[in-house]
């Protein structure tokens, strides 16, 4: 049984943070509170929760994402392994029931992201966190080819071999977790997800969410992921291309142009999407294994289309066409089918794995 820790971070909590750290600790979790630099009038409600919990305090306000890396990295070090981390939001809006189902649920699959959904029903969601909900599920599913029904949910549970990944992500406020989604389509981290009790006090009022602003680092996030994708394929339909007619070789070709393409979708991902910090050599090994494999059954094909006749140039079109279809279909029936009846499983339909370089 690994150890279970609630990580929240706060700014400028009213008394339900106080109340939220007694329950959460009276139920077995650590708890470990962010103080996001919060107003001076604050400090009693924190002096509270240090009763209950390890409170750590960032002098300026900093954002959400940056005091959720601070919790992490200070979880790291003190508990090194064998953890669940459950975040929760200080403003009231989740429950320590939902807290222990997710981690429970945690416990069960070690390597997944699980997600707190909020009621399909919506009736006391207010309409901005609806809407924007809604958009967001919407770009991040054309983006990814991944189905997250709550994209902007703040219960989140994973443990610590997935934690790792999330202390080097960017992203200071909101689109931090926006990135994790991201970081978790990107290198086929299942995400599952649990339904939960939807809570907002005054129409949620006390969110610290600014719509217009902190939704256009979210989509940014995710136009540069799709915009990484694109350019990728650009490269790859290009070299083709322009091989094909100085060599009048259909595999060189089109191994040539996919090779070119794949290493510069990589160094787009890694280092301007993602801005990955880990070690080069374990997601290099990953991504061109997978490239290899996709490689060669999509030449194969190119090369059988044009042996039976067909245009060159449209064989490649037909050949990327074939390759996103049957990506699509194993990765959800057999790599990432449902495990569980009663869980919501976002399964990872990655469609920009094979057949455009988009990894």
């Amino acid at each position: 049984m690994r150890k279970q820790i609630a990580l929240i971070p706060a700014y400028d909590p009213d008394e339900q943070l106080v109340e939220l750290v007694r329950n959460m600790k009276q139920e077995g979790f650590d708890v470990v509170v962010v103080d996001d630099g919060s107003a001076a009038d604050k400090r009693e409600i924190f002096q509270a929760a240090g009763s209950d919990a390890i409170v750590l305090t960032q002098e300026e306000n900093e954002g959400k994402g940056a005091a959720l890396r601070t919790g992490l990295s200070y979880i790291r070090i003190r508990y090194e392994r064998d953890y669940v981390v459950v975040t929760m939001d200080a403003d009231g809006q989740h429950t320590v029931e939902d807290a222990k189902k997710l981690a429970e649920e945690a416990q069960r699959c070690p390597n997944a992201l699980i997600l707190g959904e909020r009621s399909r029903a919506g009736k006391n969601i207010p309409m901005r966190s609806r809407l924007g909900n809604a958009v967001t599920r919407d770009i991040f599913c054309t983006a990814t080819g991944v189905d997250v029904y709550d994209t902007q949910t703040g219960l989140r549970a994973f443990t610590d071999e997935t934690a790792g990944h999330f202390i080097v992500l960017p992203g200071d406020r909101y689109e931090y977790e926006m990135n994790v989604l991201l970081y978790c389509a990107r290198h086929h981290i299942e995400m599952l997800g649990v339904p939960i009790r939807t809570i907002y006090e005054n129409g949620n009022k006390s969110s610290h969410f600014h719509a217009l602003r902190d939704s256009a680092r979210i989509f940014r996030q995710i136009a540069k992921f799709a915009g990484s994708s694109f350019v990728s394929f650009l490269v790859d339909y290009i070299s083709y291309v322009l091989l094909l007619a100085l060599t009048g070789s259909v595999v060189l070709s089109n191994i040539s142009a996919r090779a070119l393409s794949s290493v510069v979708n990589f160094s787009i991902n890694r280092n301007l999407v993602f801005r990955s910090r880990e070690n080069l050599f374990r997601p290099a090994l990953q991504y061109f294994s997978l490239v290899a494999v996709i490689l060669f059954g999509n030449t194969l094909l190119l090369h059988a289309l044009v042996g039976a006749g067909v245009n060159r140039y449209l064989a490649k079109m037909v050949t990327e066409l074939t390759f996103f279809t049957i990506s699509w279909t194993v990765q959800k029936l057999v790599i990432f089918r449902k495990k569980k009846e009663t869980a919501h499983v976002t399964e990872l339909m990655d469609g920009n794995t094979p057949a455009l370089p988009m990894l």
